[in-house]
């Protein structure tokens, strides 16, 4: 029996650790070329050892995403290689500053809302006519609840903000390709998981407490797989429901 995603072409973002290297290995083991981009060379290998020891199959890109022209290199690198790509998961993002909004440096402002909201949208750009040239284009941003109306907490505004940015984006996104092309978009909220940016955003939590981003890696696949029906609306790990975005309160 063929695997699911046998053929298919998925681009993962922050690929090296936590979220996107679990979510990758998912993928691969749905049978789906990996094109895994992250800033670290090595981590980047040691996840193609992974993929390839499955079966799978990976192209690396070492990329920082603050890179945009590389951003849209990539674009047409695909394009050349495939001609189509079948899956976006927009997960790379940084935490940026703990701290009091009045007191967040501009760089470090900069750094965030670079990172976390204006790469995904070069990326959006770069890639949009390979997703819809696939025959089920689908896009997962990974958000956070941070973002999300009615939920904020101090200290985290510049990651926060951008996560809110991020969920309007992938509104956006799918109201423009609704009905007018196949591809689905979907925002994932993980919720608190046993990562690296969790640790540094509450350094005092239990990491034992937590799940992990090999449990969460199967959701998100779930929303790559080309009878996935839903577009536009946010899928919550918590609840392991999709839920349409609330009105602001």
């Amino acid at each position: 029996m063929p695997s699911p995603l046998s053929g298919r072409i998925a681009l993962v973002t922050g690929a090296s650790r936590g979220i996107g290297r679990a979510v990758a290995l998912g993928l691969a083991r749905a049978g789906a070329h990996v094109v895994a981009l992250a800033r670290t060379q090595g981590a980047l290998e040691e996840l193609d050892d992974a993929i390839r020891g499955g079966g799978g199959e990976a192209t690396l890109v070492p990329c920082d995403l603050k890179d945009f022209e590389a951003l849209d290199r990539l674009g047409a690198a695909i394009f050349a290689r495939w001609g189509k790509l079948d899956i976006f998961v927009a997960n790379g993002a940084i935490l940026g500053p703990v701290s009091p909004l009045a007191h967040v440096d501009p760089e470090q402002w900069d750094d965030v809302l670079a990172v976390n909201v204006t790469a995904n949208w070069r990326l959006v750009r770069s890639l949009d006519m390979l997703l819809r040239a696939a025959p089920a284009g689908r896009v997962v941003f990974v958000s956070s609840g941070a973002g999300h109306p009615g939920e904020a907490k101090p200290y985290l505004g510049p990651y926060a903000i951008s996560k809110a940015a991020i969920d309007m984006m992938a509104r956006t996104y799918a109201a423009e390709t609704m009905n007018i092309s196949p591809v689905k978009v979907m925002v994932a909220d993980p919720g608190p998981l046993r990562t690296r940016m969790r640790a540094e955003a509450m350094p005092g939590e239990d990491p034992n407490t937590l799940r992990t981003p090999e449990e969460f890696a199967p959701a998100v696949v779930s929303l790559c797989l080309p009878g996935w029906p839903v577009t536009g609306k946010v899928y919550d790990f918590r609840q392991d429901r999709v839920l349409s975005f609330r009105a602001p309160a």
